[in-house]
Formats: C-alpha cells, structure tokens, sequence
C-alpha cells in the first residue's frame, strides 16, 4: 500500500484557512507563493502519494493563482518538470514569455527550476504531476522550447500519457512499492514520448505558435507604453494584422483581450505589494499602460468581482 499525505482546510476555522493554504502550498511544492484572488473565504484540499521519484498530487480548491519568482525557483533544493491536468476548472500557465491554458482532457508541462505563474480562475480540481528534470533531461528531449505547452491528451501518446497519470494516481493506494516505481517509471516514458511528438511536429499549428510566442513577448516588453496596440505590434512583427488574429484563433482570449488581461494581471500584482502602498490605484494604472482611471476601473471589476480599492484591501 503506497501511502499518501493528505491535507484539507475542512479542519480549520474559516480565518485560518488561507494562511494555512498559503503554508501547503509553499512546502508541498517547495517554494511557491499564492493569492486567492483577494476572496474571504477559501476551501481547498491535497492529497499527495509518490510512484517511485514521480509525486503526484490531486489538488482541489476554490480559485486561486501561484506564483515562482527567480530568488524561489533558485532557492529550490531540487529541480522538477511539473504537468498540471484538470479534471475540473482552467488552469492558465505562463513560462519564459509564453501562455497556455487546459482544461478537463488536455495537459501542460512547465520547469519548476525557472519562474512562472499559474492561474486558476475558478473552483478547480487538477492532477499535479512532477517528473524530476535530471531523469528527464537524459532521455534526450530539448526541454527549454517546450516548457509551458499545451502538450494535448486528446489523441495519441498525450492521451495515453494523461490516461496513465490518472490511472495510477486512482491506483497507488492498492499498489506495492515495486509495482509504484514501475508506474512512475511508466509515466517518464509517455511524457517523454510526448514531449518527442510534440518538439517533432512541423504543422501549421507550431508555426501558430511559434507567433503566438513572439507576439506575447513583444506585449512583456512594451505592456509599460500606452500606444500599444495591434498596429503597433504588426508594424514591429513585420506581419499583418489577420495573421496576429490568426495567431489568436481558437484561444479563449482575442488579441486585444490578451493584452488587457496581462495590464489588469501587473495592476493586481501591484496592488497585493506592500512595497507599492505609497502608489495610488490611478498612477498604477496608468504605468501599466491604461489610459484613464475609469476605464481601468471598470476592466478590473469586470474581470476581478470587486473594485481596485476593495482588492488592494
């Protein structure tokens, strides 16, 4: 019998149930920061179990967002490709400049040894799968070009891959350790084959994603200036406005909606900093590239549930 470590906030009185969540997840995932979108309440649930050097976790929990900064992920003792799998809710994954996002049926891979962000942005239930890098590494995949994909689980050997990982984290409690090591082991080869597939493919669909990259790094570095905008960025790219669009199509985001989405992203960063409390709501704003405080305001409502001054309290 593998045995597994369980924690939940069902125990808890209500006031104590964020700090203790924010405590899990830092130690359980060693060394991450987390944000419950600025809500009252908060209830959430983990359940971990190991499959040889594989740790996989089922995470339950009202909607959250994680983040890794730099000094973090370089003061973590050990490095993991980490897979996140909902069975429930979104989970949005930003890494080395580039998005993606999975809901129930498809899965992400990112590198806990650099930084990156995870949003949640309803009540969620993910498998959480982490591979160690150095195993990983040896099994001759180029893993920087595909950290923060949407690698599939629809078809194929991702989808064999995603069954395998659910499967045996249903499993573990009925297995033998022997039997463990051999399902993780099992695990490594199927994202390693998926990883292969997916560096492999030369589609149009790469190709869409290799722009998509492009355009999102353009917006990190230019988010500051107000005159950013899908002009500006075609002229930059040297591409035209329909391929940035195209660039866009089936995502749940336009274009335009990435772009506000990442200002109103920083502004809440902003706004959660001590360091910034000096600032006002209109001058973050505006350095986020806004143009005027009203329409900010109503964008962070919008997106957020309650007012800029509501959430920075």
């Amino acid at each position: 019998m593998i045995p597994s470590t369980v924690m939940t906030t069902d125990v808890l009185a209500p006031r104590d149930r964020a700090p203790q969540w924010r405590e899990w997840i830092w130690q359980h995932f060693g060394g991450l920061d987390s944000d419950l979108y600025g809500d009252p309440g908060f209830d959430g649930h983990l359940s971990a179990s190991l499959a040889g050097e594989v740790i996989l976790t089922k995470l339950e929990a009202d909607r959250h967002r994680v983040l890794r900064t730099p000094t973090m992920a370089r003061g973590s003792d050990a490095g993991y490709l980490k897979i996140v799998a909902p069975w429930r809710g979104t989970a949005e994954v930003e890494q080395q400049g580039r998005q993606a996002s999975a809901r129930s049926g498809g899965w992400i891979i990112y590198d806990t040894t650099g930084s990156y962000a995870i949003d949640n942005p309803e009540r969620t239930e993910h498998l959480i799968v982490m591979l160690p890098k150095e195993r990983m590494a040896e099994r001759g995949v180029r893993l920087d070009t595909l950290m923060a994909r949407h690698v599939g689980g629809a078809s194929g050997i991702s989808r064999v891959a995603l069954e395998t990982m659910r499967t045996t984290w249903q499993e573990l409690p009925h297995m033998s350790d022997a039997a463990a090591r051999g399902a993780g082991e099992l695990i490594m080869q199927l994202v390693q084959l998926s990883l292969l597939e997916l560096s492999g493919q030369e589609t149009a669909m790469t190709q869409r994603e290799a722009l998509r990259d492009r355009i999102r790094a353009h917006i990190a570095r230019h988010l500051h200036d107000p005159k950013l905008s899908i002009d500006h960025i075609a002229l930059a790219l040297n591409c035209s406005k329909r391929h940035l669009h195209n660039a866009f199509a089936g995502d749940d985001d336009t274009l335009a909606g990435y772009i506000l989405r990442q200002r109103l992203a920083q502004c809440a960063r902003d706004l959660r900093q001590p360091t910034m409390a000096g600032r006002s709501i209109t001058d973050i704003a505006l350095s986020w590239g806004f143009g005027n405080a009203a329409h900010f305001s109503r964008a962070f409502r919008e997106h957020m549930g309650q007012s800029p001054s509501d959430y920075r309290r």
